[in-house]
């Protein structure tokens, strides 16, 4: 298993849309930073054939340290949830 990274996104629109090293840097770091900028205001974010990335909101809970079993207090937070497309699961299954 691999990592694709942003350079890998970089390189791949430059390759296939013919753009220059440093424009292509520029379009994938635009195309990130308007997806997390839209999450940190509340938005959700659908990309069609993709799917759904949106924030969701914990409560505060009651867990546990796993090393030593000692009860702890886990503070509320906001995580981000991603939802995949019907037609993006089937192309990952491979039914399509």
């Amino acid at each position: 298993m691999s990592t694709i990274t942003r350079a890998d996104f970089a390189e791949s629109v430059q390759r296939t849309a013919g753009l220059s090293a440093a424009e292509s840097y520029k379009l994938v770091d635009l195309f990130f930073t308007e997806i997390s900028d839209s999450l940190i205001r509340g938005e959700e974010v659908k990309i069609a054939g993709l799917g759904t990335f949106k924030i969701l909101h914990k409560r505060e809970r009651m867990g546990r340290n796993p090393k030593t079993g000692e009860s702890a207090v886990i503070s509320a937070r906001r995580t981000v949830s991603f939802r995949p497309s019907t037609d993006f699961r089937k192309k990952v299954a491979g039914t399509k």
